[in-house]
């Protein structure tokens, strides 16, 4: 049997497909070939067309069996990942009413803050864990605010990840882990925080139907299996948001063990049995993949925004418009000739929305004690991976103080953890091991797809073929060098009230 992953990042669309007796990936593409576009019409704004990810989705499916030779119709179930938090509007035929507003869109902060206030923040804290903030259902708010007669359009509400799901079922749902990224999940009742939808004027009608991460949520139609080359009665068995689905896509699933990734955004998800929460909401708590009504699951996570596009943005600098981009393998390649701390050049990686680590609050950005003659573009480009690695740290260090914490922590040999050099930093800055791991979100997906198909009956079954590539432990000299070099880092943030 074969089972399909999808990865929906806003960067690109990663598939794989896992056969699953043998519980190896035979096929991994990635669409498009170039980053996916990211329109901002206004400063702080971050949008995206649902539309053109299903184009890509397609794409995919023919890539597969097009390159990796793939026989499509032996594919019995589809697991979909995806980014978190963004809002898409459909009408009554699944049809987009307006593009997708995405994770990084900073628009509607203060109607979760008015929200916030509105409900009481001892509530707030007690249901939902934190602030609605600038999560899916504030920016649905701000819809209906500012743009009335494209909200009457509207019928569902969904998550990226759930419109996918529907484009290919004809059917809109949404999970239960989904509406706690929404901030749409009572963690007190175990239900959908009606509270915050009745603060808001938001109508539960535009709420899908609610389905769990795994098992039989839905069939693809058969028109669509037609058209994909698929074979008929494939079932949609698996959803989950991206950083969730990292985790799981590292067996990431036991309170107290950790997964990191650092793709376009960077993050630290721990999980945790834990209702737990942060009175300065830095960091947030949603369901985790595994989360049951008998057995509590969370993730506790933190995200840094400019985590993999700082070092796009960097890329296309220093590739002074190119058509051939520089490698990342270059850039990494670079960062190595230069020592820990850039000759005291840093970099503050805060340029992708407000972040939420600051309260969703702007901070400083930028690059500081920059000189001419001394600083090389390697000093830039360490001082980049610096900079990114201190963030992650700085959220790092809120996590351990509301208990969130271990000395382990797992990812994937992919994006920026390519990099000895940013390895290097990780390691010594948070002072964790480091495993790293040959999967990928797609893959994760295609794992879970299987398992809540009923392949696997035990997720240890899912990750018996999975292997740690490399254990990178923290060096002590190192470290201590990193951790003045990080002190002096976070001595010179500055939030705007």
């Amino acid at each position: 049997m074969y089972f399909l992953g999808i990865d929906l990042g806003s960067s690109s669309i990663k598939l794989s497909v896992l056969y699953a007796e043998k519980g190896l990936s035979i096929g991994s593409v990635k669409v498009p070939e170039n980053e996916m576009e990211i329109v901002a019409l206004k400063f702080g704004w971050a949008e995206q067309d649902p539309n053109m990810w299903w184009e890509y989705v397609k794409q995919g499916i023919h890539l597969l069996k097009k390159k990796n030779h793939i026989d499509l119709k032996k594919i019995k179930g589809i697991g979909i990942a995806y980014q978190m938090h963004g809002l898409v509007l459909t009408d009554d035929k699944l049809n987009p009413v307006r593009p997708s507003i995405i994770w990084c869109d900073s628009r509607a902060v203060s109607i979760g803050e008015d929200a916030y206030k509105g409900i009481g923040p001892e509530i707030c804290q007690n249901k939902i864990l934190g602030s609605p903030g600038n999560f899916t259902v504030s920016k649905l708010k701000w819809v209906k605010e500012n743009e009335p007669e494209t909200f009457k359009k509207a019928s569902f509400m969904m998550l990226p990840g759930d419109f996918i799901a529907a484009k290919f079922s004809g059917i809109a749902q949404i999970s239960t882990s989904g509406l706690s990224e929404a901030a749409l999940w009572d963690f007190s009742n175990g239900a959908l925080a009606t509270q915050v939808l009745n603060q808001m004027g938001l109508s539960q009608d535009l709420i899908p139907e609610i389905v769990p991460n795994f098992g039989d949520q839905a069939t693809v139609a058969p028109e669509v299996a037609k058209e994909l080359g698929l074979d008929s009665g494939v079932k949609i068995t698996y959803r989950s948001g991206d950083q969730p689905n990292n985790a799981f896509s590292l067996n990431v699933l036991k309170p107290g063990e950790i997964a990191t990734t650092a793709g376009t955004s960077a993050v630290m998800y721990a999980v945790s049995n834990q209702n737990t929460n942060d009175a300065q909401n830095r960091i947030n708590t949603f369901l985790h993949v595994n989360n049951t009504e008998v057995e509590k699951s969370n993730g506790v996570m933190l995200c840094i925004n400019g985590s993999g596009i700082t070092y796009q943005w960097l890329r296309k600098i220093i590739s002074l418009g190119r058509t051939d981009l520089i490698s990342y393998e270059k850039l990494n390649a670079e960062a190595a000739k230069v020592a820990p701390g850039c000759e005291d050049l840093r970099f503050y990686p805060f340029g992708n929305g407000v972040e939420r680590i600051f309260n969703n609050k702007n901070v400083n950005s930028g690059i500081e004690n920059l000189n001419f003659n001394i600083h090389k573009p390697a000093h830039l480009i360490r001082s980049a991976c610096e900079g990114i690695v201190f963030a992650m740290n700085y959220g790092f260090e809120v996590m351990k103080s509301v208990g969130a914490s271990g000395e382990v922590v797992r990812a994937g040999k992919d994006n920026l953890f390519l990099s000895p050099v940013f390895r290097e930093i990780f390691t010594n800055t948070t002072q964790t091991t480091l495993e790293l791991y040959n999967t990928s979100g797609s893959e994760g997906a295609a794992r879970g797809a299987a398992y809540g198909y009923g392949f696997y009956s035990q997720f240890d079954e899912a990750f018996e073929s999975l292997k740690c590539l490399e254990r990178i432990e923290p060096d002590n000299s190192l470290s201590s060098q990193y951790q003045e070099i990080y002190a002096k880092w976070k001595e010179n943030i500055k939030i705007e009230e």
